[in-house]
């Protein structure tokens, strides 16, 4: 059944829906994360709709409403999910943008459902949104559609944001489709970015590879003028405080380390199971600290949390192979009956269980090889009320910006970080205490609302005089499946 509604004064295209189905054929249900907590409010008070693939093969989904916000799918076919998705996405982009941890793949068989995938997610926006309406585009996904837009509706505010690092020249630079990319990218009004550093280094590829021309954080694009700087995103800070004091999930948390031993220091980490994590280098590091022999699984373990990812692809195979059997490789030499140094979890935790483990752990290792933010680091931070903890955090993540009373450590260096990690485990107190403190103090300060905010108000900040050719209301509205 078709669904009537208005075009949306606000648009979110993304490549995921902010729902899922709770089961096969079953309702929808709100998705978890920040993203969608910070927008949600926002759309629903501008008649906002959200645009993207509802993450099934199902041809044919019609428009719907849920929980007061418009919800427009676009349908993906197998073969489009494997080239578009998996291949041009998540096999070219992904690694390329993470400092090219594993070797991007130059496919020229994935660029042609690329453009078309980002064609139809514009034609779409194009239809949905309101005249003189705002349109927010999400992610390395959808790079291509803010100039695609442009050209179908140049009367609509275009923003766009990219969750994952931008990559520096001499990286971005071996993309065959490089300037397509950055052309696509200033379709936009205000393109936004974790760090300023990924905002400089879109503007000095602009200069090089496009015929505009930028300074600072302005471009000038045929006249228009294209804001270019950074807005790091953060997490719902009340909300992971409220459910640090929930008397169930702090029984939990003591639950946790009643079964882990109350005398272990446990160590926590907590990651997408993905190459760009690093999670068998921090196996490495912890194998050479009980390989010296200062700690001993009678006092130390470590809770390591892999959420499942793109199972299906060889990549990720390999790498839980890999992190399989470096765990069982710490367990055999360093383990004892009724005791074992790594407890190893590849499941999704529900929230209410990751901040129990939060609340349990004394030291949170975040160590990915290269991040966009990381929100684990700022959610154990807002889970520890009592300003104890430590948090040892990879250089090489945008969230080491904000958060730099951080104990900072380089992935790379498993000697290093295995001192640094040692280090952690032995701070005293007082040192937590005023580490813990200033950082909760940023994570406080900036949240994921103050993000959407400053992000919304940039896109609707100086806007042009209206432009009226588009095309007339008759052949954009309407309900489309």
């Amino acid at each position: 059944m078709l669904v009537s509604h208005e075009r949306g004064d606000l648009v979110v295209i993304a490549n995921r829906l902010p729902v899922h189905r709770a089961a096969a054929g079953g309702g929808w249900e709100t998705s978890p994360g920040g993203l969608v907590s910070a927008l949600m409010p926002i759309l629903r008070e501008h008649k906002g709709v959200w645009i993207g693939w509802a993450g099934s093969a199902e041809p044919s989904l019609n428009s719907f409403e849920h929980e007061g916000l418009f919800n427009v799918p676009v349908s993906l076919s197998e073969e489009e999910v494997r080239d578009y998705y998996e291949g041009f996405s998540n096999s070219t982009l992904w690694p390329l943008y993470h400092d090219a941890c594993q070797t991007p793949q130059y496919n020229r068989a994935w660029w042609a459902p690329y453009v078309a995938v980002n064609h139809r997610f514009a034609e779409v926006a194009a239809r949905e949104a309101a005249p003189h309406g705002h349109v927010l585009v999400q992610d390395y996904h959808l790079q291509l559609v803010p100039g695609m837009l442009r050209e179908m509706r140049p009367d609509v505010r275009i923003g766009f944001f990219l969750h994952i690092p931008f990559p520096p020249v001499e990286l971005f630079a071996q993309l065959p489709w490089r300037q397509r990319i950055l052309e696509g990218m200033l379709g936009a009004d205000v393109i936004g970015f974790q760090t300023r550093h990924g905002a400089q280094n879109f503007v000095r590829l602009v200069n090089r590879y496009t015929i505009h021309r930028g300074s600072g954080h302005a471009i000038n694009v045929n006249g228009r003028r294209v804001l270019a700087r950074d807005y790091p995103i953060s997490i719902d800070y009340q909300r992971i405080v409220s459910l640090a004091s929930d008397p169930a999930v702090i029984a939990r948390s003591q639950e946790i380390r009643a079964d882990l031993g109350e005398h272990r220091t446990i160590m926590l980490g907590v990651d997408r199971l993905d190459y760009t994590k690093g999670i068998d280098q921090r196996l490495r590091a912890v194998y050479e600290i009980f390989k010296n022999g200062r700690h001993t699984v009678d006092d130390l373990v470590l809770v390591q949390v892999s959420v499942p990812s793109r199972e299906s692809v060889d990549e990720y195979i390999e790498v839980r192979d890999r992190i399989e059997k470096l765990v069982g490789h710490i367990n055999g030499e360093f383990g004892k009956v009724g005791a074992v140094p790594v407890h190893y979890l590849r499941r999704s935790l529900p929230i209410e269980e990751l901040v129990a483990y939060y609340l349990a752990a004394d030291v949170m290792l975040v160590t990915p090889f290269r991040d966009g933010m990381n929100l684990v680091a700022k959610e154990y931070v807002a889970s520890r009320r009592d300003d104890t903890g430590v948090l040892v955090l990879s250089e090489f993540t945008g969230s080491a910006v904000e958060l730099d009373r951080a104990v900072m450590v380089n992935p790379h260096d498993i000697d290093g970080m295995a001192a640094i990690i040692e280090r952690a485990i032995a701070m005293p107190r007082a040192e937590q205490v005023r580490r813990m403190r200033s950082l909760r103090q940023r994570v406080r300060k900036r949240t994921v609302f103050t993000w959407a905010a400053d992000f919304t108000q940039a896109l609707t900040a100086d806007q042009p005089q209206p432009v009226t050719s588009f095309p007339p209301a008759t052949t954009l509205a309407g309900d489309r499946s």
